[in-house]
């Protein structure tokens, strides 16, 4: 079974740029072609789960509730076009809290696949997964729970900075799309 470990913003949704966050439903964009890239992975039996950093939580910046909101909404987007998210997992915590579960940290990667085998699915462990994100944050996060690193350009993160990136992913891809199609090649 493939496991398909996907950062949120910039990866699903369009990146609110530095420092900035995605506050509302109103204010989620699904970034092109993820919706379809989803129903394929999810067609090709490979299981879903959302892994991402929220911090603007414990900062008062926005709710749980309007987090809640936002993921709901996204889910049932993402059902009604046949892609199934296994599970979302954020982290809530600021940098300063030293949580186990804040990326690079890999507490979420951990849940996630503890919840996989508590279901008793047949996982092998982490080299069955995936982890596609947008920052070298993501990539950090993928590698040290060893999974294979997609790093897509559809965010933070840029070609150009390659020479200052502090982790190497084992691939790359200018979106959600093209890394869907590369998963699906092997």
């Amino acid at each position: 079974m493939r496991i398909i470990l996907l950062d949120r913003d910039g990866v699903i949704n369009e990146y609110p740029g530095d420092y900035k966050y995605v506050l509302s439903w109103k204010e989620f964009r699904f970034l092109p072609g993820v919706k379809q890239a989803l129903t394929r992975l999810t067609a090709a039996g490979c299981r879903l789960f959302v892994i991402s950093n929220q911090q603007g939580v414990s900062k008062g910046i926005f709710t749980q509730q309007s987090l809640d909101d936002i993921t709901g909404r996204m889910l049932h987007e993402l059902k009604s076009t046949g892609a199934e998210i296994s599970r979302v997992y954020y982290c809530t915590h600021r940098e300063e809290d030293n949580c186990s579960c804040r990326k690079p940290k890999t507490g979420l990667i951990d849940l996630a696949l503890d919840g996989l085998k508590s279901q008793r699915c047949a996982v092998d462990g982490p080299l069955d997964c995936f982890f596609i994100g947008d920052t070298m944050r993501d990539i950090q996060t993928g590698k040290a729970a060893g999974c294979k690193t997609i790093l897509v350009f559809s965010g933070k993160e840029k070609p150009e900075n390659r020479d200052n990136w502090t982790f190497q992913p084992d691939f790359t891809a200018a979106d959600l799309p093209k890394a869907a199609d590369l998963i699906l090649s092997f």
